[in-house]
């Protein structure tokens, strides 16, 4: 039997009665090697769910933190296929955490849909998010991923229409990723307000977990989710703690920060990131 994680992790969280935190990294920025480093810290630390950027030539709905580092990956050679054997590599090391491959949809085209989708699931990859791929056109990325074990998650905006949120709804998986805004990832020093009115009219189409993202640096942004959303996503500003870390810093500020949106840093009367 496959093992749903996300849906387990959110299971988990609702019964704790929190918000849970899912994190973004780019594969490969600044390398490989801080990647695998990075994703068990990050969960140790208190990541429910980590997002793996497969890097890009033409990430149209980044900022210029997570272009900059799809460029850093791409230069330094990392293609999907090393995603892929990455999320192998790494799911002994965190065999609860969901794994959810963020990307876009060319290289997954020219992997090949049915080889990307046996290959993802043997990894032990529990989601993908493509950004590029309306949910009309996603059936048959998803005729693949569904028997797989693999949650195909949607990407819904304040600007979606409601026949467009029913149109997702109904053929996403494990969660909707709800952005709070218009326009491209980033941190940001105040949440948006467009996404509580979004949230209330996904709600009408679907009873999976609703999680937040775009814009999202602080715990006091997760804070004023409240209950309206299961889970918010922290990535641009994840990205910055990375790479503006010195090497040998890199992995314990990561994890500082971690800390500190997860609240976990407060629970141990700890400082946050530094």
């Amino acid at each position: 039997m496959i093992q749903d994680r996300i849906a387990a992790r959110f299971r988990r969280m609702q019964e704790e009665d929190r918000t849970g935190l899912i994190v973004f990294l780019t594969v490969g920025c600044p390398d490989l090697d801080s990647t695998r480093q990075l994703v068990p810290a990050l969960a140790q630390s208190g990541a429910d769910c980590i997002e793996l950027g497969v890097p890009f030539s033409d990430p149209l709905a980044e900022g210029p933190t997570i272009q900059a580092s799809s460029y850093t990956a791409l230069q330094n050679g990392v293609t999907l296929g090393d995603c892929v054997e990455l999320v192998a590599e790494l799911r002994p090391k965190v065999p609860e955490t969901p794994l959810v491959l963020m990307g876009y949809y060319n290289p997954i085209l020219r992997y090949g849909l049915s080889t990307f989708a046996k290959d993802a699931s043997q990894a032990g990859v529990d989601g993908l998010i493509v950004v590029d791929l309306p949910p009309d056109e996603a059936h048959p990325l998803m005729e693949q991923c569904q028997p797989e074990g693999i949650h195909v998650i949607s990407l819904l905006a304040p600007t979606s229409t409601d026949e467009r949120i029913a149109s997702a709804c109904s053929v996403s998986s494990g969660f909707i990723y709800c952005v709070t805004l218009t326009g491209v990832t980033g941190a940001r020093d105040a949440l948006s307000t467009r996404v509580f009115p979004l949230l209330e009219r996904v709600r009408r189409h679907t009873s999976l977990p609703l999680a937040v993202g775009f814009g999202i640096s602080s715990r006091e942004h997760i804070d004023s989710l409240g209950k309206e959303a299961q889970a918010a996503v922290v990535g641009s500003a994840m990205v910055d703690t990375v790479v503006r870390s010195p090497r040998e810093k890199m992995v314990e500020n990561a994890s500082r920060f971690v800390e500190a949106l997860s609240g976990k840093a407060m629970n141990n009367g700890e400082a946050g990131p530094r």
